[in-house]
């Protein structure tokens, strides 16, 4: 669930904040962080099996920004450089999402696969590890891989094991990272793209942030505008939700495309005989569960319980045909059969690069929590706040709800020195994509994001399946490319019909 300078320095508005009593009118030699901002890249090859055009590096970034002299971190960025010169306009800055996401990759993903030749042109893609996460100095809890599983169903018998598993996750981060966990934020996140954005000598960035990548974006809008030019900021997180009411949207609208896959599926009966209504369809799906409950099926190496059926099914149901094949091949496992293996998803792959280092296997997990927990002062304290609502929302959304709303780490993550969340509130220019059906980042939080970014755009693709929009060939892509090439933002929110 995954900005601003007219001098190579960060924004002296946002330095003042972060160092008590620096002059409005700092100079470079009196930065602070002038020892960050004039690095030079050591830039190579990231692997030898990648292009040349593909190259990394590695650069230092504070731990704590209000002690710049303190500890540093490392910070591994990638780029893949235009090869149209005389068009260059500068970098698109790359982030694919999470938290806990790495974005290395990005350049080379979407230099070979997404990305108009316009755009590839006229800027060096340019990705990042965000710190704490992939060959950025990563985080480490040590945690088995039992532990890592945070989709827990809510039962009454099994309540206190949850609460223990959550106290024991927090616990475990805290004693391997200690005061590193209140560091790990969406706003240090920001701040480093800045000294990404000095440290390659650019007065602006521009910016393509997917999922959490969205909110992010906002952020640095927020901090930084005066260094904004080019964004957008495809499948929206609604800032106001973060980040337990985030993951409660995914219960709330999974319900509705929940139903719409029951019509479709009872609709095509003679191929997936998984009911001729769509109740008899529903009620396959639940005596399903039921079952994985009394004894879980084995899938695709994995023992799934109901809950692992519901949470396994949950972002399948925005695709109908997707979750059709789903659970014909969940229903074959369940009765010992053997699976097809002619079941499509749309992903994107592209192994990164290593640069030496070694990520550890909870990296993601780790990270997704370090990020939402530290960034978000709304999770309730009391375990029974947790219950309480968990059995709420079952009633409400039987999908996913309990799971939802079921105790996570962050009720005992510890908070003190971090930072509040951000508030976003500018009218700095960007362009909100966005389906009608995205399982990741629901509709609403989209809107959310768009009222906030008083000077935003957005392009609705009605009927719009899957989570990422530019550069899947929905009609949102004509618009991003004329925004990234021209700067040019629609006069007005389009709505535009997905082809079929």
């Amino acid at each position: 669930m995954r900005s601003s300078r007219i001098a190579p320095f960060l924004a002296v508005s946002a330095l003042a904040a972060l160092v008590p009593g620096l002059p409005a009118t700092a100079s470079a030699a009196g930065n602070p962080l002038g020892q960050y901002l004039q690095q030079k890249p050591a830039w190579h090859r990231c692997d030898s099996s990648k292009p040349a055009a593909y190259q990394c590096a590695t650069i230092k970034v504070p731990l704590d920004y209000s002690r710049p002299d303190g500890k540093k971190i490392d910070l591994a960025i990638s780029r893949w450089k235009t090869s149209g010169r005389s068009e260059r306009r500068g970098v698109l800055l790359l982030n694919p999402g999470g938290p806990g996401t790495p974005g290395l990759d990005m350049p080379e993903v979407l230099a070979s696969e997404l990305l108009p030749n316009s755009v590839k042109r006229m800027y060096d893609l340019v990705g990042f590890d965000p710190r704490g996460i992939g060959q950025s100095s990563p985080v480490d809890c040590g945690l088995t891989t039992g532990e890592q599983n945070w989709e827990r169903a809510y039962k009454a018998a099994t309540f206190a094991k949850d609460v223990k598993w959550a106290r024991t996750f927090a616990e475990k981060c805290y004693a391997k990272q200690g005061d590193t966990l209140r560091h790990i934020t969406t706003r240090n996140t920001a701040r480093d793209m800045d000294v990404i954005r000095a440290v390659l000598g650019e007065k602006k960035i521009s910016y393509l942030g997917l999922s959490y990548g969205t909110y992010l974006g906002a952020v640095y809008t927020q901090m930084f505008p005066q260094h904004a030019d080019r964004f957008v900021l495809d499948s929206a997180v609604d800032p106001a939700r973060l980040w337990r009411g985030v993951i409660q949207l995914w219960a709330q609208d999974s319900e509705p495309a929940f139903t719409r896959w029951t019509e479709w599926t009872a609709k095509r009966n003679s191929t997936y005989k998984l009911g001729k209504t769509p109740q008899a369809v529903r009620k396959t799906f639940y005596d399903l569960v039921a079952r994985a409950d009394r004894e879980p099926v084995d899938f695709d190496g994995t023992e799934l319980t109901g809950a692992g059926i519901r949470a396994e099914s949950r972002s399948a149901f925005y695709s109908p045909r997707e979750a059709a094949e789903l659970v014909v091949e969940m229903k074959k496992a369940a009765e010992g059969k053997s699976p097809s293996g002619d079941r499509e998803t749309r992903t994107l792959t592209s192994p990164a690069p290593s640069l030496g280092g070694t990520v550890p296997e909870d990296n993601e997990v780790t990270g997704f929590w370090s990020v939402a927990c530290a960034d978000a002062r709304n999770w309730p304290r009391d375990p029974e706040r947790y219950r309480s609502d968990a059995i709420r929302d079952k009633g409400k959304y039987p999908l996913y709800g309990d799971i939802a709303s079921n105790i996570k780490p962050c009720a005992f993550w510890k908070t003190t020195g971090s930072e509040p969340p951000t508030k976003i509130d500018n009218k700095v220019g960007a362009l909100i994509l966005q389906n009608q059906w995205d399982s990741q980042t629901p509709l609403a939080g989209a809107q959310g994001l768009r009222r906030v970014m008083k000077g935003s755009k957005m392009v609705t693709v009605t009927g719009g399946v899957g989570h990422g929009v530019y550069g899947f060939k929905s009609c949102a892509d004509k618009t991003a490319t004329a925004y990234l090439t021209t700067g040019k933002l629609p006069a007005k929110d389009v709505t535009c019909k997905t082809t079929p």
